[in-house]
């Protein structure tokens, strides 16, 4: 009994053994951190092989399949996109000055219509009797001011002969007293038949004005993007009976984040895209960004202007615009894929006897495809592009030959430099 307690003690502290052994993947407990000063990896190699650079036995992952390509000198520019919806650069209710009964309505929906041009009539014949009857007063009050201005004359000879007679003591001072009123009264007779004229001129310019006003036109060149009214309804001083749309120049309003706001500014060049015409770009720019961000949302609007002489773009089209915020000549570039961050570092990984070296660097511009490599790194330096996001500092690497070649430009505008360092 003493016998088989002992052999299973020693059974249970060999699996327990084993069992340590499988759960540190192979590797005794406590086992350092690499000495470049990366945490040291768990997994890895099982076998006993020496892995490409390393010491054998040491246990490592695999040679990983990577591509590289050089760093290059290339015009490289930077976009932000934005969307929205486009608006008219104006808008106009027409509404009549008059009102009235519609006479006419002379436009339809789409109809394109220049600035000036009648659109709708109201009935003018009471106004147009109106307008008879004050050019009627008006020539009455012509005439009366003509009768005063003889009156004056009359009076005005009267009361000079009257203080002749009166000075050579042939006339009484009662006499002279009554010319001088009688002139004085003339004078008052005048005056009051030119207010009279004024007023009754003054009448008719009104008229003339009302009964120019039952003619509706538009205020801008444009075309209609609603008629509201037929011929024969009342139309009130507050009945919009066309929308008028001034598609010279349309527009988008867009929000920008506060990372973008810094980079936009009035004039910056703008492309817009819209569905209704695959392929196409309008060229555009924008007009204002608001000096403020709204708390709420943490953006900043802006307002972008086309110009649309043909008229193709609509109120109302979904469009995307593509800002370019900067552009550089010359500017050292890699692919887009290569730059990765880890830890909060930005940097690029470069072959480097078999193995991956992080290489930290600073950029600048970037577009869809490169980005502008600003310190860290030289000109033809070979990096690390297909794989680099799945890559520690020191991992083996194995790059297969066909695919060490510089390849292509990554960018129009680029030359191509010389592969190495």
């Amino acid at each position: 009994m003493r016998k088989e307690g002992v052999i299973a003690v020693v059974v249970f502290a060999a699996l327990a053994g084993v069992m340590v052994f499988r759960g540190n993947g192979g590797e005794p407990a406590g086992q350092p951190a690499s000495a470049n000063g990366a945490p040291a990896r768990r997994g890895g190699q099982r076998g006993g092989g020496q892995p490409p650079g390393g010491a054998p036995g040491a246990g490592m992952r695999p040679p990983m399949t990577v591509e590289v390509a050089p760093a290059r000198r290339e015009t490289v520019s930077e976009h932000i996109t934005v969307v929205g919806n486009l608006i008219g650069a104006a808008t106009v209710e027409v509404v009549p000055k008059v009102s009235g009964r519609l006479q006419t309505i002379s436009v339809r929906l789409g109809d394109a219509v220049r600035k000036g041009q009648t659109l709708a009539k109201v009935e003018d014949r009471e106004i147009r009797e109106q307008v008879r009857q004050a050019e009627a007063s008006f020539a009455v009050a012509g005439a009366t001011i003509r009768q005063r201005e003889a009156d004056l004359k009359f009076a005005e000879t009267n009361l000079d002969r009257s203080r002749s007679l009166f000075q050579r003591q042939l006339l009484p001072k009662q006499t002279l007293d009554d010319a001088e009123a009688r002139y004085q009264a003339a004078v008052a007779q005048l005056d009051l038949a030119r207010a009279q004229f004024q007023q009754a001129r003054a009448r008719l310019d009104e008229l003339h004005i009302t009964l120019s006003n039952t003619s509706i036109l538009s205020p801008v060149d444009g075309f209609v993007a609603k008629r509201n009214l037929d011929p024969g309804a009342f139309a009130g001083q507050n009945s919009p009976i066309v929308a008028v749309v001034d598609l010279s120049t349309v527009r988008m309003v867009a929000n920008l984040i506060e990372r973008d706001a810094r980079r936009v500014h009035p004039g910056t060049m703008a492309a817009v895209e819209v569905d209704a015409y695959p392929g196409e770009r309008f060229d555009g720019r924008v007009a204002r960004v608001a000096p403020v961000f709204d708390p709420a949302t943490r953006t900043a609007e802006m307002e972008i202007e086309v110009p649309n002489p043909s008229g193709r773009l609509k109120p109302g089209m979904y469009a995307r615009v593509n800002l370019m915020v900067g552009e550089r000549a010359n500017a050292l570039v890699v692919p887009r894929n290569a730059v990765v961050d880890i830890e909060g570092r930005r940097g690029v990984f470069v072959p480097q006897q078999n193995r991956a070296a992080f290489r930290a660097v600073e950029t600048g511009l970037q577009d869809e495809n490169r980005v502008e490599i600003t310190k860290g790194l030289g000109d033809g330096a070979q990096v690390i592009t297909t794989g680099a996001v799945a890559l520690r500092d020191g991992d083996p690497i194995h790059i297969p030959e066909q695919r060490q070649q510089p390849g292509r430009p990554m960018g129009t505008g680029g030359r191509r430099p010389d592969q190495g360092r």
